[in-house]
């Protein structure tokens, strides 16, 4: 699809990886910076919060003054160990002081959330309905956080079927997608067995519903090795964000110069 204007619509993947999707904020932040437009977000787990609050029409300088307020304690809640050990129904009201109780079909950049049907296994694209509910949804890592239902179905966090959502941007209607992986995985010899078993636990999320490969550009953070779960680390892992997307701005710029191949 071509915009009206004449250039490519541009579609931005940001993938799931808990505390360092907020890496996300660097790259969101660097793209407007540099005039690279935006015209749709699809988002994984973390991905799905920070792409929301953008959609939403969040500056990115409020973006980092959340990221440097928020922690565990505002969004979790304990739950009764039937489905999860925990739950995000704390982020889901978070979310709506945030953002408002909106439509995600009433936001002003087109948004979808990937979540997990896990009666089926199948992958869920979350294109309306309650934004806070769907993100809720798809940050809901199974075993963890307790499930969440909506539409229907049994839905928990979209890394298990889909971690960097670039088909969801394509059917938001973007013609060129930028995919943000945030997952890095590394052995961690030290770990033992459990080190091995890690490692390969991330490549699996890494690579559900095609990873990387179905992007047409991928921006890819210094993360190896850094933690998933210490938000204090955001100044970190937005610097990265920022920093690989710089790296990658000539070759997103001449993708986009190019004319597209449906002219």
């Amino acid at each position: 699809m071509i915009d009206p204007a004449g250039r490519k619509r541009v579609g931005i993947a940001l993938g799931g990886g808990v505390a360092r999707g907020l890496t996300h904020i660097g790259v969101l932040a660097t793209l407007e910076e540099e005039d690279i437009p935006i015209d749709c977000v699809a988002g994984t787990s973390m991905g799905a919060l920070v792409g929301a609050a953008y959609c939403a029409g969040l500056e990115v300088a409020q973006l980092l003054d959340i990221a440097a307020e928020t922690g565990w304690l505002k969004i979790v809640t304990p739950a009764w160990p039937h489905q999860g050990l925990i739950s995000f129904r704390k982020m889901e009201s978070w979310l709506k002081d945030q953002l408002g109780e909106v439509d995600i079909r009433d936001l002003a950049i087109p948004f979808a959330a990937m979540a997990t049907d896990i009666e089926t296994g199948k992958a869920v694209m979350l294109s309306e309905g309650p934004l806070a509910r769907a993100v809720r949804a798809s940050c809901s890592v199974p075993g963890l956080v307790e499930p969440v239902a909506m539409n229907g179905l049994l839905l928990c966090d979209g890394g298990v079927s889909d971690n960097v959502p670039n088909d969801a941007a394509r059917a938001l209607g973007a013609d060129f997608v930028i995919g943000v992986d945030v997952f890095a995985p590394a052995y961690r010899s030290y770990l033992g067995p459990f080190g091995v078993t890690l490692a390969a636990l991330e490549v699996l999320v890494e690579n559900a519903g095609g990873g990387s490969q179905r992007a047409d550009c991928t921006i890819v953070p210094d993360l190896v090795g850094q933690s998933y779960v210490r938000l204090s680390k955001y100044a970190a892992f937005i610097e990265a964000g920022r920093q690989a997307t710089r790296d990658m701005l000539p070759t997103i710029r001449a993708a986009l110069a190019e004319p597209s191949k449906s002219l």
